[in-house]
C-alpha cells in the first residue's frame, strides 16, 4: 500500500487533469453564451474570467482548510455528514459520485472534440472515439494508481508547457502587432447585454473549477505527510490553473475569437498564433491527450468515495474491495460503464454535459463550505474568525452560483433533480438492508446455542443411474431418513421406474409423483412443501440434487438444467437446505 501513496508531482498529475484540462472549454462556454448578445459583448469575457480566477483562489483557501480539519480524505462527503447531518452528506457525497461519472464523460467528449477540430472528418465517429477512451482509461486504472501516474504525468506536464508556450507566444504576437483582429473595445455599450446574461456567462464559466475538491477527497492517496503534501499541491495546481486560464481568455478577446461548433477556442488561438503547422498539431494533440486524460480525476476519486459510502453501508460493500493492484477495482469498472452509457445517451455533446457536470460540483462545494463554518463555530480554535469568513465567503459565492445555474440554465439541469433524489433513496434503502441483516444475524452469545435437529434427505432422481447410486449412499451416511423422489408423465413410465426401483432395492423409500402437465418443478416443489410442514419442527430438510459434472465446458449445453432450475427454485424456502452431489464424467 505504501508503495502505491503518490509524490506532489505524480499526484498533480492524477488529481489535477481535470482542473487543468479544463481550460480548454473554461473560456469557450463564456463566450458561447455572450454570444447571443452579439460579437461586441465578448469583451465581457475578460471581467468575467477575472471573477472567476477570484472565486478560483476562495475555493483553494476553502480546501486547503478542509485538508488540514480533515485528513482522512472523503472531502464534502466527510465534512457535510459530520456537521451538518447524515442526509446533508448524502447529498454532498451523491452529488459528487454522479459529478465524477459526469467528469468522464465530457473529458472524452472534449477530447473528441479536440481531435474532430483538427481533423473535421472524424466529427461523424465522436462517440465511438470517447468510448474507446472510456475503456483505455479503465483499463489502465485496473492496473493500479503508481503507474496511471506514471502514465499521466508526462501528458499533463506537456500540455501545461504547451499552453504557456502558447500563451507567451500569443502575447508577444499581439504586442508586436501580428494580429489585427476587430475585437470591441473593453467598455464598449451593448444594448441587449442583461445582468441574468451575465450570470449565465459566469456561471458557465465555472466549469473551469471542477476538479478543484479531487484533492481533498483524495488525501489518503498521498505519500506522508499526507496533508501537508495535498495542500502544496493544491497551491500548485490553483495557481497553474488560474495563469492558463486568464491566458487563454486574453488571447481569445486579443484574437476576436468567436466560438465554433467545429472548432474549439483553444484550436483558433493556435491557428491564429503559429497557422496549421507542426505546433498547432502538436498543441491540438496534446490538449485532445489531456482532455481525454482528465478523467483520471475521477478514476482517482471515485472509488474512494464510493469506499467511504461503502464503509457507512450506504453503498454495497463490493466497493470496499481492493483489486491484485489494490486499486479499488469495482468502483473503477463502474464509472468507466455509467460514463460509457453517459456518451452514448448523449451522442458526445459536450455542451450539453456541461451544466450538469458544474452544478454537480457546486452543491458539494457549497455543503462543503457550510460545513467548515459550523465547525469553526463549534471548536473555536486559535484563530477561527479568519477561518469563517474565508468559507463564509467562499459559501455564498458557491450557493449564487448553484442557484445561477439553476435559474438560467434549468432546461439543462433539470434531470439532476430527478436523479439526485433517487440516488440518495438507493443510499437510504442500502443502509437499511445492512442494518436489517445485521440485526437478523446478530445472537446473543451467553443465550443463543446451536439447536440440534434430525435431518430428513429428499433425493430428486431421473433414473436409476450412477449418480444417483452414490447420491443415495452419500445420503444414507448421513441419515437413515431418506427419500427419493421421482416424477412421471404418464402410467407406463411410472409402473417401469417402480418395478425398477424394487429390483434395484438400495434401502430407500421412492415416492413416484405424477405430473400431468410435464412439469417436473412444480410437483417436486409440491413435496418439499408437505415434507417441510410434518417434519420441520423436529428435523433440517435437506434437498440432496444429484448432478453430473461434464469433462468439456462445452458438453454442459448438450444436456437440460433441471438441477439448476431447483435449486433456483429452492432459494426462495426457508427451512430447506440445498445440497449437490457432484459426478465428474471423465469422457
Amino acid at each position: 500500500m505504501e508503495g502505491e501513496k503518490l509524490t506532489k508531482l505524480k499526484a498533480l498529475a492524477v488529481l489535477s487533469s481535470d482542473a487543468l484540462s479544463s481550460v480548454a472549454y473554461g473560456t469557450e462556454q463564456i463566450l458561447i453564451v455572450l454570444m447571443a448578445a452579439g460579437f461586441a459583448a465578448v469583451w465581457y469575457s475578460i471581467p468575467i474570467s477575472i471573477a472567476v480566477l477570484g472565486l478560483l483562489f476562495i475555493l483553494i483557501l476553502s480546501y486547503r482548510q478542509t485538508i488540514f480539519a480533515y485528513p482522512s480524505g472523503g472531502g464534502a462527503y466527510i465534512v457535510a455528514k459530520t456537521n451538518l447531518g447524515v442526509p446533508v452528506g448524502l447529498l454532498a457525497g451523491g452529488s459528487l459520485l454522479v459529478d465524477y461519472i459526469l467528469t468522464v464523460a465530457v473529458s472524452s467528449s472534449a477530447g473528441t472534440d479536440a481531435i474532430t477540430s483538427a481533423f473535421p472528418s472524424l466529427h461523424d465517429h465522436r462517440v465511438l472515439i470517447a468510448l474507446v477512451m472510456i475503456l483505455f482509461l479503465t483499463i489502465m486504472n485496473l492496473r493500479g494508481v503508481t503507474e496511471s501516474a506514471s502514465v499521466l504525468a508526462i501528458p499533463v506536464y506537456l500540455f501545461v508547457i504547451s499552453i504557456f508556450v502558447l500563451i507567451i507566444s500569443g502575447v508577444i504576437k499581439y504586442a508586436f502587432g501580428g494580429i489585427h483582429a476587430a475585437a470591441p473595445a473593453l467598455g464598449t455599450t451593448v444594448s441587449n447585454v442583461s445582468l441574468f446574461l451575465l450570470l449565465k456567462a459566469f456561471s458557465s464559466g465555472c466549469s473551469a473549477l471542477t476538479g478543484v475538491e479531487a484533492v481533498s477527497n483524495a488525501i489518503p492517496n498521498f505519500k506522508q505527510p499526507s496533508e501537508k503534501n495535498a495542500a502544496r499541491t493544491l497551491i500548485m495546481m490553483g495557481t497553474i490553473l488560474g495563469a492558463m486560464f486568464i491566458g487563454i481568455s486574453l488571447l481569445a478577446y486579443w484574437y476576436g475569437v468567436a466560438p465554433n461548433p467545429k472548432e474549439t477556442v483553444v484550436s483558433q488561438i493556435a491557428n491564429a498564433t503559429f497557422g496549421r503547422g507542426v505546433i498547432y498539431y502538436i498543441i491540438q494533440g496534446i490538449t485532445a491527450l489531456i482532455l481525454f486524460l482528465a478523467a483520471n480525476t475521477a478514476y482517482s476519486a471515485f472509488p474512494l468515495l464510493a469506499f467511504m459510502l461503502a464503509k457507512d453501508k450506504f453503498m454495497p460493500r463490493m466497493f470496499m474491495v481492493r483489486g491484485d493492484r489494490l486499486g479499488f477495482s469495482n468502483g473503477i469498472i463502474n464509472l468507466g460503464v455509467l460514463s460509457a452509457l453517459l456518451v452514448i445517451v448523449f451522442q458526445g455533446n459536450t455542451e450539453n454535459l456541461i451544466p450538469l457536470y458544474a452544478l454537480g460540483v457546486f452543491i458539494p462545494f457549497t455543503l462543503s463550505q457550510l460545513g467548515m463554518m459550523i465547525r469553526w463555530t463549534k471548536l473555536r480554535p486559535s484563530g477561527w474568525e479568519i477561518k469563517f469568513i474565508i468559507n463564509t465567503i467562499g459559501m455564498l459565492t458557491t450557493l449564487t452560483i448553484a442557484l445561477i445555474f439553476v435559474f438560467t440554465k434549468f432546461t439543462h439541469i433539470w434531470m439532476v433533480f430527478i436523479f439526485l433524489p433517487i440516488v440518495i433513496y438507493i443510499f437510504y434503502q442500502t443502509e437499511r438492508h445492512y442494518r436489517n441483516t445485521a440485526e437478523q444475524l446478530r445472537i446473543d452469545v451467553i443465550r443463543d446455542k446451536p439447536v440440534i435437529k434430525g435431518n430428513t434427505i429428499v433425493v430428486p432422481i431421473a433414473g436409476i443411474t450412477q449418480v444417483v447410486k452414490q447420491s443415495i449412499g452419500y445420503a444414507k451416511s448421513v441419515t437413515d431418513n431418506v427419500v427419493a423422489v421421482y416424477v412421471g408423465f404418464n402410467d407406463a413410465e411410472i409402473e417401469r421406474m417402480e418395478k425398477k426401483w424394487d429390483d434395484w432395492n438400495p434401502g430407500v423409500r421412492l415416492i413416484v409423483l405424477r405430473s400431468s402437465y410435464r412439469s417436473v418443478i412444480r410437483p417436486l416443489m409440491k413435496f418439499i412443501n408437505t415434507v417441510e410442514w410434518k417434519t420441520s419442527a423436529t428435523d433440517h430438510i435437506t434437498v440432496l440434487i444429484p448432478q453430473f459434472i461434464t469433462k468439456h465446458w462445452w458438453q454442459h449445453i448438450l444436456h437440460n438444467q433441471t438441477s439448476l432450475l431447483l435449486r433456483a427454485y429452492l432459494f426462495n424456502q426457508k427451512n430447506v437446505v440445498i445440497s449437490t452431489f457432484p459426478f465428474h464424467l471423465n469422457k
